[in-house]
């Protein structure tokens, strides 16, 4: 009934569709891995959820900018022709990919009002930014088959970056938590795997499709083998947080002190314009002195 949504993936790529991907794991491995990583998926949700805050002293103006609207336009119309060259090839099933789903994202993030729930979104999805940093180390473009496809894929993983040094340019409700908390780390590493886990291996296991590479090791993985899942829960485990803490430390760097490109005094502030000077220097006072400046999420 659905064969249209992947009938045309390209088998000819080893380790991407079929029977031999499908049985690389046995099914007694896969349950025992799915059972215990689900453990402590539970287990991360929870402990990540009571901890987890937001900040108390945050404009929830509508801070409208072109770049923002310019950024929703191009990221709109590249996710688009991505799923255009989905539909076309007959692999509709490729739009499940975690950056497509990071991709819809941003685009909530650059499209949506200011709230609590696009500053607890934005904190989540900062924690995804291994998905284009994987993609340009090791590219897949094999099953791409004429240019412009291939083009599209390098253009939406360059923007999956500069989206969110972009909000965090602007400020205000695009802000992250300190660099020592890891609270947020946690529980979106357990929504990460939760989705592969859950959905994808779900969805992938009957159809026989190397979905995010849940059925069977890449060819190039240096941890290929029967415990390659094991390892990747490892190596993303450490490489998620890692990856978030360097971007927020870096973006804090270059948009707060770096003389060349320093935009604002603090990460917190909204970027300033020459009328609310005054006002993101009382912002920085209020969140001085108001504790950690966060509320726990409710």
């Amino acid at each position: 009934m659905f064969e249209w949504a992947y009938d045309g993936v390209n088998a000819s790529i080893p380790r991407n569709v079929g029977p031999e991907c499908a049985n690389y794991l046995s099914p007694k491995r896969r349950i025992i891995e799915t059972a215990l990583i689900s453990i402590f998926i539970i287990g991360s949700l929870v402990w990540g959820y009571k901890r987890i805050k937001l900040p108390t002293k945050v404009s929830y103006a509508n801070n409208d900018r072109v770049g923002r609207r310019v950024l929703l336009i191009i990221m709109s119309l590249v996710l688009g022709i991505e799923i255009g060259f989905k539909f076309t090839s007959r692999t509709v099933v490729y739009i499940l990919n975690p950056c497509h789903i990071t991709t819809a994202m941003q685009l909530y993030l650059l499209a949506a009002d200011p709230s609590p729930t696009v500053t607890a979104i934005f904190r989540i999805h900062l924690n995804f930014l291994n998905g284009p940093v994987l993609a340009y180390l090791f590219p897949e473009t094999e099953s791409r088959r004429i240019f412009a496809d291939k083009a599209m894929y390098w253009i939406q993983h360059g923007l999956m970056v500069v989206i969110p040094y972009y909000l965090l340019r602007i400020g205000g409700v695009y802000n992250v938590e300190p660099l020592s908390d890891m609270s947020w780390c946690i529980f979106s590493y357990g929504i990460n795997l939760a989705y592969h886990f859950w959905i994808i291996q779900a969805i992938a296991l009957p159809i026989q499709v190397n979905l995010s590479h849940m059925l069977c090791a890449a060819v190039l993985d240096p941890f290929g083998g029967q415990n390659y899942r094991v390892w990747t829960f490892v190596h993303q485990g450490i490489l998620c947080p890692l990856l978030c803490k360097l971007f927020c430390y870096g973006s804090d760097f270059f948009l707060t002190k770096f003389r060349l490109t320093r935009v604002k005094p603090s990460l917190e502030c909204v970027l300033s314009k020459q009328n609310n000077s005054e006002n993101n220097e009382k912002l920085i006072e209020d969140v001085n002195t108001s504790g950690n400046g966060h509320m726990h999420v409710n």
